[in-house]
């Protein structure tokens, strides 16, 4: 995985081989009017160590502060999605309703897409309506790894890959 942080917190959790991981580095970089450079900070100790302990399944609530980046409505629907809790899972429309506008569920889809702070803000919590697997940049087996992590899918979800 790729981390980042800036002085106030973690702006950065991303899969090595995501989808257009190099345009969503530049982008980042430009709207934090930042550059990456190699090196420790205490938010990416304290990511690691949280990161560690979710995986051994010790950890529900990550507390490591976040940085959000993007528009005043993707940044509110990355605030939507820390709502969603562990072990638990939503719809785009669920999130659209939440958010006040049931028509957004396109918009909501597009924010979601654009998270660049994977498993902290739980974009992968977000199914379809039906119950199947939809989108998720890091991997539909990635996304399925992690709500199996956290005991989301039943048992009639799970499929073999």
């Amino acid at each position: 995985m790729f981390l980042g942080a800036t002085e106030n917190g973690i702006c950065l959790v991303e899969f090595h081989d995501r989808i257009h991981l190099e345009k969503t580095l530049l982008k980042l970089a430009e709207s934090l009017n930042a550059q990456f450079v190699e090196q420790e900070n205490q938010h990416l100790s304290q990511l690691k160590d949280e990161l560690a302990l979710y995986f051994d399944k010790k950890l529900q609530n990550f507390k490591v502060p976040l940085v959000f980046t993007g528009t005043d409505f993707q940044q509110k629907v990355f605030q939507s999605l820390l709502q969603i809790p562990y072990g638990n899972t939503s719809t785009y429309k669920k999130q659209a309703i939440f958010l006040g506008d049931e028509k957004a569920i396109r918009a909501v889809a597009t924010a979601n897409g654009l998270n660049k702070i994977a498993v902290l803000i739980p974009c992968h919590r977000i199914i379809g309506s039906d119950g199947s697997m939809v989108g998720y940049a890091g991997g539909i087996h990635r996304k399925e790894a992690l709500l199996q992590l956290e005991g989301a899918l039943q048992n009639t979800q799970l499929r073999l890959l």
